[in-house]
């Protein structure tokens, strides 16, 4: 079991021009963790080898390992020009992720901005064929690299449990796999522990975030607060501090035999190094809590 950070928990700081990718990876070194999860939010490495060799060379310096790489990717494509093209845009990404060294590749399979009318089981079977054939010709292109490819619960579509599940056993691809993110079944107003439950066996990596919650009838007021599906408020949370049982979540992780990276993604309010730092120490924490 590894702790480390997604680079998109310090988005903040980077959009801000405080921070850069670079330095990124020397404060998760700094602050205690083990791993890094590139999200090329305000950096780019598909066009920009140089910064590709350049992440490599840091994490290697500093003993970190480079765990994942995640990105937007959308199949639902109005014409099969299209359709091919986000495939073979997505092969570059392979390209470069072959690059650095990384061995697991998180692609969505859907916009993740969609219309309250697309967040729907029928959007999801409709388009589930090309779902499936996209994701089944990257994970065929990753496979010669040794790149493990995977759908993540994320995007207000396919975010249940039972559509990641539909999707992965109709790709049926052994490189194919979930990331598990613990708290995004909430934007789908799914109950995390049961979704993760269902889902750890499909699991390559975890994502752990947290959420405030709040009814649809009882409006939060001011603050970074969204809409789930069914219109309910969620507000990101430092990690251990939200309403998400994250103590159960993890006796859950931990017992499935599950030993792989476990990534902490901030999305809260609050300073993004202060509550990337305490979501760090409280999942190696609750890790070592876990009842098995």
């Amino acid at each position: 079991m590894k702790v480390g950070l997604s680079t998109y928990s310090l988005v903040k700081k980077m959009r801000a021009g405080n921070m850069d990718v670079l330095d990124v990876i020397q404060w998760v070194a700094d602050n205690g963790g083990e791993h890094v999860e590139l999200v090329p939010y305000e950096f780019t490495v598909v066009d920009n080898p140089e910064l590709a060799d350049q992440i490599k060379e840091k994490a290697q310096q500093l003993g970190l390992e480079l765990s994942a790489y995640s990105l937007p990717a959308n199949f639902v494509q109005e014409t099969d020009e299209e359709f091919y093209a986000e495939v073979e845009r997505l092969k570059r990404h392979v390209d470069i992720v072959n690059r650095m060294g990384i061995n697991i590749m998180r692609h969505d399979v859907t916009a993740f901005t969609l219309p309250k009318e697309d967040m729907t089981i029928h959007y999801f079977n409709e388009h589930f064929d090309k779902l499936v054939k996209g994701s089944q010709l990257l994970a065929d292109y990753a496979a010669q690299f040794g790149i493990t490819t995977t759908i993540e619960n994320h995007g207000f579509n396919v975010q249940t449990s039972d559509r990641v599940q539909q999707v992965i056993h109709a790709v049926n691809r052994p490189n194919f796999k979930t990331t598990l993110d613990v708290g995004n079944f909430l934007c789908i107003d799914e109950e995390p522990l049961v979704g993760v439950k269902k889902n750890i066996q499909y699991a390559a990596t975890v994502h752990f975030k947290d959420f405030y919650t709040r009814p649809y009838f009882e409006n939060p007021g001011a603050g970074e607060w969204f809409r789930t599906v069914n219109d309910n408020y969620i507000r990101g949370a430092i990690v251990g501090h939200g309403d998400i049982n994250i103590r159960e979540i993890m006796n859950i992780v931990k017992s499935s035999g599950y030993d792989g990276y476990l990534t902490i993604e901030f999305e809260g309010m609050e300073d993004c190094e202060v509550g990337s730092k305490i979501g760090m120490d409280n999942v190696k924490r609750l890790w070592h809590e876990a009842n098995c």
